[in-house]
Parts: C-alpha cells; structure tokens; sequence
C-alpha cells in the first residue's frame, strides 16, 4: 500500500480543482485497499452539514445530496469524536442512519477517519465493505494516513477552487457546496500589522510551487515561445558550464553523468515540442510548461522501475530551473507595485521590504509566519496592514484579483462582493478619522488619569522611520535594531558605514534617548553573506553568542556606536539573547575596551548606558545577580514567549500556542519587573506586547517603567494610557491573575475596551 499512497499524493498534487481531487482520492482508495465502496464527506460551515462529496460505490447522483447535521449519522460521530470508527456491522450501531437512496443496504463493514486540518475536522473519509468484516488495522492505518497526507491538499483546492468558480461564475454551479457557494467567505489567517488593505493582489512567487502556476491566456504566441526557448537554453548553458567545472576540479565522471541526464531531458523533443504546443494552443509560457512537466511526472510514477521514479526529482528540478529563469526574463511583480496593491506571498525578505518602503502599498498577505515573524514586526513599524500564515493560501492565482486583507481579524477576502467593498471603505474612513484625531495627542504625556506617567518609545531598524516617530509623539527610540543595515548589504558593513548610519538616528533624536541593540543575527534573521544553517535555529547560535565569538565584528559595531554618540550624548547598548553572567561580563569587557582605544584615538566620548534584553527564560531567575551589572533592563517578549511556551513563532502549525496573554507568560514578565524594582533598575518592554492594547493594560498594572512600542501603534497606546488609572490597571491585573487560559483573560479585557468607547484599538472603525 505504501506504493498506493505516494502514487495517490503525487496524482492529488497535480490536480487543481477540488471536485477532482475528492474524485481521485475515492476511487485510488478503494481500489488500494480492495473495499466495496469508499466515500467522502465535506463539512459545509455554511449550513452546518457534513455533504456527501464523492464517492465510489455507492449512488453518484447523490453527490451534493446527502447531507448529515452533527448528531445525525455515523459520519458525524467520527467528526465529533476525531477519532476512527471500525465496525464490522455498522447497521447495528445505535448511530447509524440508512440513506436507500444511496444504496447503502448491502454494506456492513465500515470505516471512517477524520479529516482534520490545525485542529478542524474538514469532513470524513469513509470506507465500506458488504460482507461483516473488521477493517484490518493496515487498512485503518493507511486510510489515517491519506486524511492526514490530504487535508492540506483538500484546503489547497479549496481555495484554488474558489479562485476559478470567482474567475468562472458559470461553473459548478450544481454543487451546493461549490466555490461559489462560499465566494464571500474569508480566508483566515492571523492578524499581522493593524489596519485594512483594500486593492488588488500582486503575486510574488517566493518559493517555487510547480502547480501553483495558474494557466493564463495569451495574445501574443510568438512572444511566449522566445521566452520559454531562451530560459531553456540558458538552463542548459549553466548545466553544461557546471559539469564542465566538477570535472575541473576533478570530481569523478560517473558522479558528474547526472548532468548528461540533464542535458538529454532538456534537449528531448517531448519537453520542447510538447511545451511548444501548448503555448501555441493559447497557454502563456509558465502554464504550458508546468503542463509539460506534471504530465512527465505522472507517466515516470506510474512506472515500476525505481530507477525512473527517482528521475521524478530531476524532472522537478529542471522545471524549477526553467521557470525561475522565465521569472528573470520577465519583469519583477514589484515593477507592477502601486499604493492600491495588496503583496501576494510565501513569505517576503527584509530586502524587498526595503524596496516596498519607496512605493507605501496597501498591504501584505502571506502564506506563512505568526504576528511575531520578523515581516509582521518590519510591517508595523512602516504601517502597512498584514495578515499573516494564511495557510491555504493559492498565491499565483490570485494575481490581479480584488482583495480586502483585515490586518485587526486575520480575515481576506478574494473578489469581495460589493457589500464587503463598501463595509470595509467605511471603516478605513472611520481608521483615518481616529488617526487624526489621535495625532492630537502628540505634544500629551501618556499619562494615566490618576496622574501616572508612562515613557513611550519607538522601535524601528530604518533610518525613514526617524521623521515619523518623531511626529508620532514618540519620547525617544526604545529598540533600534542594527541588523537591519547588515540585512541590506552584500557584506559586512565598516565602521565608518556603521558610524554614519547611527550618527542619523542619534543627531534625529537628539537629546532624547536612542536604545542600539547590538547585532541579533540568527533564528528568523540571517545574512546572505554569513550564512547560518542549523536544526534548530531559535535555540542555536544566535544573537550575542554570535557577536561574541566574532569580537572583529562587535568590537567594529561598538566602536562605530561610541564614535556616532559623540556630541549627542543619547546612546545607550543593548545587548540581545543573554543567557547567563558570563556572556554579559565578556560583553561589558569588550565595550570598555572599546572605550579605552577610541579614547586613546584621541575621540571624546562618554560612557553609555548598558542595558539586557530579557528573552532567554534562564534570565528571569538571574535578574538581582545581573541588576548590577546594568542601567536599565528590556524585555524582549517575541522571543521570551517562544521560549517559555516552546513556540516557533515563525511557524503557522503552532502559531496558534504563541499567545502572550497566557497566564504563565503573564506570571513570568510579572516576577521580572518586581525583581527589577527591588533592585532599583528601570525595566521597559520593547516586544510587541508593548504593541498590543489589551497586554499594555496588564503592563500598566504590573508598574512597567516605559514601553517601546511600534511606530505606528503608539499614538493609540498612548491614547488607552490617558483613559485608564493607574489603580483600575492594578485590580484588572489582580482579576487575571485567577483566570486559568488567555481565552478568558482576552475576553474580559476585550469587554473593559469596548465599556471605555476603545473599541478602535482592537478592530477597524472608530
């Protein structure tokens, strides 16, 4: 069977509409596990029924027919209890419901297995047998691995369905459960950067997925077949240069002849000839090619021979090369860019952030990351609405396509119907007047109504971001992140490049103060140049463990700090991901001696202050033996909450346990701010907590110091200071403190907002 399944996920991935997909996987399930009948149901959100989708044995003509509400059936009792059901006569179970209509009476055997997808039963693969008989446990094991294999693919279709029946209303229009059917229903994802995006989708394909290249008519025929041909005969050129260059460097013949494999797929006549064709039949010259290629992996996978199937790989790979290279011959999707387009993406680089910062898009929508991902943090602090780890989200199709993205709910919308349109303008109205209305607080203290101030800072990584902090309100930069200029380069940055870069944002800020983290590369956060490749980065070399054992690289970066601070005297170092005593003490060791030779150089410069970021759970228990040591101290809770909670926070599988209203977190920031206080030391929070309305409620009671918050969240988090006591902050705090789940607490001070007319703070409108 194990042949079955990989020829089963191979033929799924190279179908693209839903109702042939749930057609595939009947009929190559029965026939692999040799059952009378096998059969799929579908919940339908819409009207709460699970809606027979296909089938093989039983009745066709009911497909869209037969539905079943929870409570009713065999079928929701494997949805409800998420777990298989294998009887040998299902007729005897109190739970079974007899369709006559589907011609079910002759079956006995049964077994169902939910399809499930982050936790939400999609529907129920079910298969049937007429003679009384137990499905054997290979069987169970197998079907359980095909729902598993295919609920992504299902969710995939899903959307990719729903872009055709948008593109095509005429289609399908007999299946109740169709694309159609839910033409105005979001796809989810989570909230990434406040706000709400209203325009039309620009792809941008970030990673290569063959089938997720639409098909997209052509006029000019000619042109499509130069570019194919000319991507093609580049390819080879590198192929043939790369094989030439191992056997320079004397690798052995036999190991190179995967490139005389290359060169003959790519000068065969059915990879051209056959591409050739469908771009002449009208395809533009990616969708023919991906045509070209999934028919050569089907007819490699259906062959017995292993050493063909394993030329599957190499025919991916070649049409990777291909198509990347068509990519190149093409205009990039960021030439298309304008202040109404809506980013399309897998994921998207610092660098291309970069280039977005020059043009002020609508907003961005990606595939995959968490509110934390370092593209939501860049997208805050440049206040472009996000919506982030929209996992069925078909990126290629939706080029060109009408999109509203809720940057507050975690909701897109594709081709929004008229009423969505105009529900969502009004509301970016509504935005628009509460952001004016918020600048009036700029030149105002945060100031709570009981007469308890709360410094607010900026953080930001771009020199750009300077002018509108300032005009933000913002009482200095809490969190300025180096890497960012390391991030954009092709190479380390000197210390005159570095000196000059932080010599803008002190002269900016002058005389407030200006926190420079020292590098945090790693984790989520790498360079092209200094590549970092491990298992498990997040608990890896990261940060000032980096930094330290490379002290060319931070003593340039200290020094370049110390020079640019001269004659503004606002500088103070921060140093990230300290763990324990030592790192710290080696890190102070090696700014003095900073010190030391700038003075000796002959430069005047004073000491700064030194401050820990508190992300590393190891700390929480060290913060009376390091107070100190230090001036200050800065939470960062990103990573504070992925460590202690065990949390990618890049990942969108568990994007959903990353919450930084649970109790624990909550009990843990808690104990580092009493700890801080007794040792008389100021602790800021500079994570996106200082970002979230509802934390800064819990943040004000615990006494926080000051809070460092995005750029363009600080006008409205200055706004629930001034309507809230200082007092009233304490005895929510105490309230929440019993409660046992972030559900709860998330709740209840939703609740306290909405009372006090915030409701803005959390949702778009006023």
């Amino acid at each position: 069977m194990l042949g079955s399944l990989q020829h089963i996920v191979q033929e799924v991935n190279s179908t693209k509409n839903l109702n042939q997909v749930l057609a595939l996987i009947v009929q190559r399930v029965k026939e692999s596990i040799t059952a009378d009948a096998c059969s799929i149901y579908l919940y339908d959100k819409n009207d709460l029924n699970f809606t027979l989708m296909a089938t093989q044995g039983l009745n066709n003509t009911q497909v869209g027919q037969i539905k079943m509400g929870y409570g009713t059936g065999l079928v929701t009792l494997v949805a409800e209890q998420t777990d298989p059901i294998n009887l040998s006569d299902a007729q005897e179970h109190p739970r079974f419901k007899l369709f006559t209509t589907l011609n079910e009476e002759r079956f006995h055997g049964f077994v169902g297995v939910p399809i499930s997808h982050h936790r939400e039963v999609l529907g129920v693969l079910v298969a049937q047998s007429e003679a009384s008989i137990h499905f054997s446990q290979d069987v169970v094991y197998f079907i359980i691995t095909i729902a598993a294999q295919l609920a992504s693919a299902i969710i995939n279709a899903q959307a990719r369905n729903q872009i055709e029946a948008l593109s095509h209303p005429k289609k399908n229009l007999t299946r109740k459960y169709s694309a159609i059917s839910q033409k105005h229903r979001p796809l989810m994802g989570q909230p990434g950067a406040p706000g709400v995006a209203l325009g039309k989708a620009i792809s941008i394909n970030s990673s290569f997925d063959l089938n997720a290249i639409p098909d997209k008519s052509i006029e000019n025929i000619a042109q499509e077949e130069e570019i194919f041909r000319c991507a093609l005969e580049v390819v080879r050129k590198d192929v043939k240069a790369l094989s030439f260059q191992l056997l320079s460097d004397g690798l052995p013949t036999e190991d190179v002849a995967i490139f005389d494999a290359y060169l003959l797929m790519l000068e065969s006549n059915t990879l051209i000839d056959n591409t050739i064709e469908r771009i002449q039949a009208g395809n533009w010259a990616a969708g023919a090619l991906r045509e070209t290629i999934t028919e050569h992996i089907k007819l490699f996978s259906e062959m017995d021979n292993p050493y063909l199937q394993e030329r599957i790989k190499d025919i991916k790979d070649l049409g990777q090369c291909i198509y990347n290279q068509m990519l190149d011959i093409n205009e990039s999707p960021l030439q298309k860019l304008s202040h109404d387009s809506i980013i399309v993406a897998d994921d998207i680089s610092a660098t291309v952030l970069a280039d977005i910062e020059k043009i002020h898009i609508a907003g961005i929508v990606l595939k995959n990351g968490s509110r934390t991902s370092h593209v939501a943090i860049l997208a805050r602090a440049m206040g472009i609405p996000t919506v982030v780890g929209v996992s069925e989200l078909p990126i290629m199709q939706l080029d060109g396509s009408a999109m509203v993205a809720d940057g507050y709910s975690g909701k897109v919308y594709i081709s929004p119907s008229k009423n969505i349109i105009k529900e969502y303008s009004h509301l970016i109205s509504q935005e628009k007047e509460l952001s004016a209305q918020l600048l009036e607080l700029t030149d105002k203290p945060a100031m709570t109504i009981d007469g308890v101030t709360i410094p607010l800072y900026a953080n930001s990584g771009l020199i750009a971001g300077m002018t509108v902090s300032q005009e933000n309100g913002a009482e200095g930069i809490g969190l300025y992140r180096t890497e960012y200029p390391f991030m954009i380069r092709q190479r380390f940055p000197g210390e005159q490049e570095q000196t000059a870069t932080y010599q803008t944002v002190m002269a900016s800020m002058a005389p407030k103060p200006v926190v420079l983290r020292t590098l945090d590369i790693g984790g989520d956060k790498s360079l092209n140049y200094f590549p970092i490749k491990e298992d498990n980065p997040f608990l890896g070399w990261r940060g000032i463990r980096v930094t330290l054992d490379h002290p060319e690289i931070f003593m340039t970066q200290l020094r370049a700090m110390l020079i640019a601070s001269i004659g503004h005297n606002n500088l103070h170092i921060l140093f990230p991901m300290i763990s324990n005593v030592d790192e710290l003490e080696e890190s102070i060791k090696l700014l003095r001696r900073s010190q030391i030779g700038l003075l000796a150089e002959g430069y005047k410069i004073n000491a700064p202050k030194i401050g820990v970021m508190v992300e590393v759970p190891s700390l929480i228990f060290q913060m009376r033996t390091i107070a100190p040591l230090v001036d200050f101290f800065s939470i960062g809770t990103n990573d504070l909450i992925q460590y202690l909670m065990a949390v990618d926070r890049n990942n969108a599988n568990v994007a959903y346990l990353y919450e930084s209203l649970n109790p624990a977190v909550l009990i843990a920031i808690k104990k580092i701010i009493d700890d801080t206080h007794k040792e008389n030391k100021p602790v800021s929070v500079c994570g996106e907590m200082a970002s979230d309305p509802l934390a800064v409620i819990l943040l004000l009671g615990m006494s926080i110091d000051s809070l460092s918050t995005s750029v363009t969240s600080l006008p409205k988090i200055k706004w629930l200071i001034r309507n809230f006591t200082h007092q009233e902050a304490k005895e929510l705090l105490a309230e929440v403190l019993t409660m046992k789940n972030a559900h709860e607490i998330k709740k209840m001070l939703i609740a306290q907002l909405e009372n006090k007319g915030l409701g803005g703070l959390i949702r778009a409108g006023h």
